[in-house]
């Protein structure tokens, strides 16, 4: 797993860290945003590459965080599948816990995009492996509610595994009544929290209403018309612009984009 928070929304918050947790040695940060700090680790009795998420040290004993903090580790233990990002376990040290995940070697989609759009065969197998992924989450009646290209690693194999179960929900749970620190727009309303990410939030979570499984299944559209367009289905001049984009607005034809496409992938996009 790689730090999946995009940097730029994120101020950098100075934070210390120990040399090592149980069997676990730290050796450098790999990335950092309001939900978490992720730090690349080696596990010293399987002589394997880790990564270590903390919470940051502002939030390490906010219990809030620390219910979302292991809902998460919760969420990821009950997923078994070769497109999640594992987990295998959870540490405390000095009264501050850690999830021990999975290291996947490679580059997040965002980072792929930041050279331009993908061929659309590549862009199909990678949507393939990502709503697997999902599929698995939705079976298990876990909700993702932030996928992003920045939440989604592609391995040199090209194999893709899906990052960032912070902001996930059981879709019997109530309505989150917490206010993340994301990399996105979050406000306060009657019947809950915005949560999500600017750009691929569904109209749903936009509202602040409760979603199911069709909010992913929205944020997944939203990062295949991006890999096949590259350019993003919903923008605006600011957040909230971009929000409104989401409420009111179709985004371009993807074939606009100068993308060649089978009719098909097109209509499938654009529904």
């Amino acid at each position: 797993m790689r730090g999946s928070a995009d940097l730029r929304y994120t101020p950098r918050v100075p934070d210390t860290h120990p040399d090592q947790i149980g069997a676990y040695t730290i050796d450098r940060e790999l990335g950092r945003g309001g939900m978490g700090v992720v730090y690349l680790g080696h596990d010293t009795r399987l002589d394997r590459q880790v990564a270590i998420k903390a919470l940051p040290e502002h939030l390490a004993h906010d219990p809030e965080r620390l219910s979302r903090f292991e809902r998460e580790a919760r969420t990821l233990a009950s997923l078994n599948h070769p497109n999640v990002a594992g987990i295998y376990g959870v540490e405390e040290h000095a009264g501050a816990r850690y999830l021990v995940l999975e290291f996947v070697e490679g580059e997040t989609l965002a980072e792929r995009l930041d050279r331009g759009k993908l061929d659309t065969d590549v862009a199909l197998d990678i949507a393939r492996q990502i709503a697997e992924a999902l599929e698995a989450a939705h079976g298990k009646g876990v909700i993702h509610r932030d996928l992003k290209p920045a939440n989604v690693i592609v391995r040199p194999d090209r194999t893709v595994k899906v990052l960032d179960f912070g902001l996930a929900r059981h879709r019997d749970a109530e309505v989150d009544k917490d206010v993340t620190h994301a990399p996105t727009i979050t406000r306060q309303t009657d019947p809950g929290t915005v949560l999500g990410t600017v750009g691929y939030m569904s109209p749903e979570q936009v509202r602040a209403e409760t979603v199911d499984q069709r909010s992913d299944i929205f944020s997944l559209g939203c990062v295949l018309y991006e890999m096949v367009s590259g350019q993003r289905a919903f923008t605006g001049d600011s957040a909230v612009e971009t929000m409104n984009a989401i409420l009111k607005e179709e985004p371009t034809d993807v074939s606009a984009s100068g993308a060649e496409l089978p009719p098909e992938l097109a209509g499938t996009i654009r529904r």
